[in-house]
């Protein structure tokens, strides 16, 4: 079986924040593996400002690995 994430490396930081949301949203479905739920308590955390700001830094803390794991991309042009 193929792994869903067979690297963090990317070629752009824009991929890499992607690639750190997807791990995100990955998460969140291995933690509440049943897709009725999820989408039951969407619209509770849609609209609860501390919820999104939560999310906001899960994505800020999966970015920071992603882009550890690139070197900064400073090796770029």
């Amino acid at each position: 079986m193929a792994s869903w994430l067979p690297t963090l490396k990317t070629d752009t930081p824009e991929e890499g924040y992607d690639l750190a949301v997807k791990l995100a949203r990955v998460a969140v479905k291995l933690t509440q593996p049943d897709a009725d739920v999820r989408d039951r308590l969407r619209p509770e955390y849609a609209q609860d400002s501390n919820a999104l700001i939560a999310a906001s830094q899960v994505v800020a803390t999966h970015f920071a690995t992603v882009a550890a794991a690139n070197g900064y991309w400073q090796n770029k042009p």
